[in-house]
């Protein structure tokens, strides 16, 4: 959410369509939910883990005279309709069995030695667990029952616990060759808006990769995304209920970004190619007098992904270089004023990026029970920016000012992980210890050029922030026979320092004593539990974390504003499943989850940015943390060749952060700072439609709808000089609707087209327009199915384009983004 106020007024930013849906939540009836909904959770216990497709059953047979273990008995399993066989398998000399890749179903479990009379009874496993661990059976001269077995399959996309959405990029042939980002667009619940991932619509999204935070998608924030090559990644997990052993931040929920990692017998590996244009014409002219913006914009991807596999060792490698030209701002802005002056301004940023990737690792299986795993990554992405911003009056008679700037950037990290893994002698018992180290720098210069109707200056900065994290985290699950329990420890200490040198020239527009020096600490450990139960018709999951949070934010004292500042907390995170299968098909869910929301260092930095002449972006460390309560009621009908989703949800935030922007008398800068809001709640309706028509063709529809309300608030800006601001309570309606059909065709042909589109929202005080865009995707299966081809265009009829409308005090501007959204690529990839 962002507000943006003049010094006496402010909208909210958030969505608006189909005005009425969800009005009849008011804070007084939700204030009462969510006490009903954290007294329930107090009531139950605590816990999550993931859905399953197969399941591996294992445990022990012994005499029952003597309580010895029992070798080479026979464990069947058979089918509870009409006992066929099933799979089965014998005990070693301990008396153990396990068996693997039983598939959803009841059965009964039949143990049979000669000698002994066999022992036979039902028994129920469910879906939530990889492994199941049955009590000891003892044989005597009698035959018995054992209880019996149960699995789910896990139903395409999401999962059966409706909690989670996992989705293939190899699948998403229309954003082929493009970044992370550019993918994500097309998937079911997310929505991209000024470069930042939504959820729901709500952007405080933790993003993970291979389950963990790193510095390539940042530390709390979505730094990243739009350069990190999509070739490189294998899948994309959407988590929006996510259970206590995920760090409690982000409340709108988790993306898990799945690296590719190859796991073949012997020598293997993928190579591809991938080449693109956009911008392939001019969607509007510049303002006179300014450079060209970019045109034909080259995009190149290469990529590698090497593995070999022999005996216990298993060693892979997987690079890829990102390289684009791209028009990534070009807006063009009317602004009126009371007194009837009109200015016509273009903000044009033209952007070369080059981002490479490279991973490699070692997995070292060191006897059948234990593991060990070596693995390195590192990134580095160049940005080079060139803009222009000219200022004209009302007819375009006279240029009144023109502000180019060059922004030189690049972005090192590097990370190194150990892991160790120590399994028992019960499948799916392990223990699991790990060890990262990250290490991130940000070297970043500005050159500005102040062109004015009678002289010129010229300005400057240099940015240099070095950022280290070291996580260190046990996990460790034991299996019952009714589900598992998980349980484990983390510790993270990060530490950024960041000097900021401001170099003025004539007519500067820098402020020079907000430079200096800002060291960012944070400290974080924390302890979880997790429990999963599940019987015929009822599953229970329960979790629970305690994290401990210290921040300190230590600010040279020379500073024109701003002093040290910090804050602590020991605080629990919950969340609660509780789900009623109703048939085999049909199933409802329950959701409560708390999540806290924690200031990146980015939100807090004391150093004013300009990358726009006229708004001045300023962090603020007296920021703090966000807590947010949710609840969520789920449903999922599958049938043969589909699935229908639906989820209401609603969140309930305190402490809500959000931007807001004030000027100071005297000037016509805007300074945008974060502050907390108060008060704030998220209701919507998801529903997901996946159906496959024919052997042919297949569609998924996606539609969200949303309501966004925040209390009344008052906050006071310090920088650059103080001043309050106070709101009435805002509210506001939107949503997003997306459409994939998918085309599978004879000789290896495959299709895709996706249609976007995203109704209006509200922003810092206006709206900005409905968007709609259309993607379309062809590949081609060769070399008996080693080798693929594709080819595809984003936005097919250029279409995307964000129109804003601003209200201010004395003011208002309308607002064009022709930015690029339009690319054209071809592509081939060859396995081996």
């Amino acid at each position: 959410m962002k507000f943006v106020t003049s010094n006496r007024k402010m909208s909210l930013c958030f969505s608006s369509p189909l005005s009425g849906f969800l009005s009849a939540f008011n804070s007084k009836v939700m204030n009462k939910v969510e006490f009903l909904f954290v007294w329930i959770f107090t009531m139950i216990f605590a816990i999550a883990n993931a859905q399953v497709g197969t399941v591996t059953l294992s445990g022990m047979v012994k005499n029952k005279a003597d309580r010895l273990a029992l070798p080479y008995v026979n464990v069947v399993v058979k089918s509870e309709k009409d006992s066929a066989f099933v799979t089965g398998v014998m005990t070693n000399e301990e008396g153990r069995y396990s068996i693997t890749n039983v598939k959803p179903g009841n059965y009964r479990l039949v143990i049979t030695l000669m000698g002994f009379k066999n022992e036979e009874q039902p028994l129920f496993v469910g879906s939530l667990s990889s492994f199941l661990d049955i009590p000891v059976i003892e044989l005597e001269a009698a035959a018995t029952e054992l209880e019996g077995v149960t699995v789910s399959a896990q139903a395409a996309g999401i999962s059966n616990r409706l909690d989670k959405k996992t989705y293939t990029l190899a699948d998403n042939i229309s954003q082929n060759g493009g970044s992370v980002l550019q993918s994500m667009q097309s998937l079911p619940g997310i929505t991209v808006q000024d470069g930042r991932v939504q959820l729901r619509g709500n952007d405080k999204v933790a993003i993970l990769v291979n389950g963990k935070q790193t510095a390539l998608t940042g530390f709390g924030n979505q730094a990243g995304l739009d350069n990190i090559p999509a070739s490189a990644i294998e899948k994309i997990e959407i988590i929006n209920n996510p259970s206590s052993k995920y760090d409690a931040n982000g409340n709108a929920g988790i993306i898990n970004i799945i690296m590719k990692k190859n796991k073949q017998e012997g020598f293997n590996g993928k190579v591809g190619f991938t080449a693109g244009l956009g911008s392939l014409w001019l969607r509007k002219e510049n303002l006179p007098m300014i450079r060209p913006q970019y045109t034909f914009t080259p995009k190149i991807n290469p990529s590698v992904s090497l593995n070999y596999r022999k005996d216990k060792v298993n060693v892979f490698v997987q690079t890829d270089n990102l390289y684009t030209q791209t028009l990534n701002k070009n807006e063009f802005v009317t602004r009126n004023y009371a007194d009837g002056t009109v200015i016509h301004s273009q903000l044009k940023r033209n952007r070369n990026t080059n981002f490479l990737t490279t991973k490699a690792g070692l997995d070292w299986n060191m006897d059948e029970r234990n593991m060990l795993t070596l693995s390195g990554m590192y990134g580095s992405e160049k940005i080079i920016d060139r803009g222009d911003q000219p200022f004209f009056n009302g007819d375009m008679s006279q240029r009144l000012r023109l502000w180019q700037f060059l922004e030189d950037e690049l972005k090192t990290t590097a990370m190194v992980t150990a892991s160790y893994q120590h399994r028992f002698k019960e499948p799916g018992h392990v223990l699991n210890t790990s060890f990262n180290y990250t290490f991130h720098r940000e070297d970043e210069q500005y050159f500005y050029d102040n062109y004015l109707s009678s002289s010129t200056g010229t300005d400057a900065f240099k940015l240099l922030s070095d950022e280290q994290v070291y996580d260190f985290n046990i996990d460790y699950v034991k299996p019952f026979k009714y589900g598992r329990i998980e349980t484990g420890v983390k510790l993270r200490n990060r530490n950024i320092p960041t000097n900021m040198d401001f170099r003025s020239g004539v007519n500067s527009v820098l402020d020079m004593q907000a430079g200096g020096w800002a060291d960012y600490k944070e400290l974080i450990p924390a302890l979880y539990g997790n429990y999963v139960f599940e019987n015929e018709k009822w599953e229970a999951e329960l979790g629970l974390r305690l994290e401990y949070v210290k921040i300190q934010y230590d600010v040279n004292p020379d500073h024109s504003t701003y002093k040290s500042d910090g804050y602590h907390y020991t605080q629990p995170f919950p969340n609660m499943r509780l789900a009623y299968k109703l048939n085999d098909n049909n199933k409802v869910s329950l959701f409560y989850n708390r999540r806290v929301d924690r200031p990146n260092e980015v939100d807090i930095r004391i150093f004013p940015k300009y990358d726009d002449a006229e708004i001045i972006k300023v962090g603020n460390p007296a920021l703090r943390p966000q807590f947010t309560n949710s609840i969520e009621l789920g449903y999922k009908n599958t049938w043969k060749s589909g699935y229908f989703y639906s989820a209401f949800y609603h969140r309930m935030a305190d402490g809500t952060i959000t931007r807001i922007s004030s000027t100071v008398p005297g000037s016509t800068l805007i300074y945008a700072i974060f502050q907390n809001a108060g008060k704030s709640y998220n209701s919507g309706l998801e529903v997901i439609l996946n159906q496959k028509v024919s052997p042919v063709y297949s569609f998924n529809i996606n539609g969200n709808v949303y309501r966004n309300q925040i209390n009344a608030f008052t906050v006071h800006n310090l920088y650059p000089r103080p001043n309050t601001f106070s709101a009435d309570r805002q509210s506001a309606l939107s949503g997003n609707f997306k459409l994939n059909n998918n085309f599978r065709f004879a000789g290896g042909w495959d299709a895709q087209l996706t249609a976007i589109y995203l109704a209006p929202d509200i922003i810092p005080q206006g709206k900005i327009q409905s968007r709609f865009s259309m993607d379309a995707g062809l590949k081609k299966s060769v070399q008996k199915g080693k080798g693929e081809l594709f080819v595809n265009a984003t936005d097919v009829f250029n279409t995307m384009t964000v129109r804003r409308k601003i209200d201010g005090l004395g003011f208002n501007y309308t607002s064009n983004d022709y930015y690029e959204t339009q690319v054209v690529r071809l592509g081939y990839s060859y396995k081996f």
